[in-house]
């Protein structure tokens, strides 16, 4: 099955190193080590296989891709001998990311956007085309009324002028006109993206899902997997805090005081879906253009046991965004592209195990998240099997 995956900010470290990663797997060149769709327990007939990725984008910065890959493989992100080997595939890949339209309305945005995804997905005869936004954050907007119905947001942004403030934030407007032309989205990112009702009537009329948001990859892939032993174990976490340093463009992008706040309440919430309350603390991010493309993170949390005793936990978390993200992009298109394939529309909360604030109402604890992919999964290659077997 091949399918086209579209990558939302596709010049940006967490895009090109998913494209390298996904090129060197095809090649032969590298383990498919942190892709989670290549664990026995996921593997099977309904994933499109690895080497039937095609890869497109969007991107308002105009670094090649070459040039891109070359600075995170001088920066350890990425080998530079799979940069090398990989030359001519990502010269064939830049003429696919298209720039978005400055000085347009909102609603030209959105017809550029859904006539490239449309032209991508028949130039290279693909069964479908998933949408991934790996942008940088975006500030939490105010709700607007138009956004409640799906007619009357796009009444709004048929208006010749819609005021001071756009109609759809940047990652909304994509999702618009992906889910438009029949496009499943994921985001990334801990942005607006499909959460919006007017979207979701959108999605479920046009028959696609939707999945999000804001991958778990480092700090908060902890705390999924601590916070439920002290609730288990009825510990009472007292205060719960962190300091995350990271540099490269997405910390620069989190230095902005609005996109921070985005970020930090988003990596927050998961304690409280867990615990059931909300324990003092906070977490705090720092742009530190010094370490680049890695990150380091220091949580400390304070807790009470028995009798009222209180005792303290520290840890390092010490990683690379990009490398620890970029399976996960893999994952997640070939997951949406089956689950697209199998006839689901709307969001898909099976998918929580990859975001730290992922829609629906499901679990939010690390294994439990785990069951419920495993089984949605299988649920899907019985689906493929009975509709012939393999892809």
């Amino acid at each position: 099955m091949r399918t086209g995956v579209w990558l939302v900010g596709a010049r940006g470290s967490v895009a090109v190193t998913s494209i390298v990663g996904a090129l060197a797997l095809r090649a032969g060149l590298a383990e498919p080590t942190g892709c989670v769709t290549e664990s026995p327990a996921l593997r099977g007939p309904a994933l499109p296989a690895l080497g039937d990725l095609v890869f497109g984008g969007h991107d308002i910065a105009a670094t090649p891709l070459i040039k891109k890959a070359d600075q995170l493989a001088s920066a350890g992100v990425v080998p530079a001998r799979l940069v090398t080997a990989l030359h001519g595939e990502l010269a064939g890949i830049e003429a696919q990311v298209r720039p978005l339209p400055t000085g347009a309305t909102q609603a030209e945005v959105a017809a550029c956007v859904a006539d490239d995804l449309t032209a991508f997905r028949r130039r290279h005869e693909l069964d479908s085309v998933v949408v991934v936004n790996v942008s940088t954050t975006e500030p939490a907007p105010p709700p607007r009324p138009a956004h409640q119905r799906l007619d009357a947001l796009t009444e709004a942004l048929a208006e010749p002028s819609s005021g001071p403030e756009p109609v759809l934030p940047p990652s909304a407007l994509v999702a618009y006109a992906a889910l438009g032309v029949g496009c499943p989205y994921v985001d990334f990112t801990p942005s607006v993206g499909a959460r919006l009702p007017a979207l979701d009537e959108l999605a479920r009329r046009e028959r696609v899902p939707y999945a999000g948001h804001d991958g778990k990859t480092g700090e908060t892939l902890v705390k999924a997997v601590l916070a439920p032993m002290f609730a288990l174990r009825n510990l009472q976490v007292r205060s719960w805090s962190g300091a995350n340093l990271l540099g490269g463009g997405d910390g620069a992008n989190l230095a902005r005081p609005a996109a921070n706040a985005a970020k930090a309440a988003s990596k927050q919430r998961v304690l409280a879906e867990i615990l059931g309350y909300q324990p003092q603390g906070n977490t705090r991010i720092e742009y530190v253009d010094d370490i680049g493309d890695f990150k380091t993170a220091w949580d400390l949390i304070t807790f009470s046991g028995f009798l009222g005793t209180a005792m303290r936990m520290e840890f390092t978390w010490h990683g690379c965004d990009s490398a620890l993200a970029a399976p996960l992009v893999l994952d997640l298109a070939r997951l949406t592209a089956a689950a697209h394939r199998a006839g689901r529309s709307g969001p898909l909360p099976e998918l929580a195990f990859f975001f730290k604030d992922p829609l629906g109402d499901g679990p939010h604890g690390l294994v439990e998240q785990w069951q419920l992919l495993v089984e949605s999964t299988r649920d899907l290659h019985r689906q493929a099997a009975a509709r012939g077997g393999a892809v």
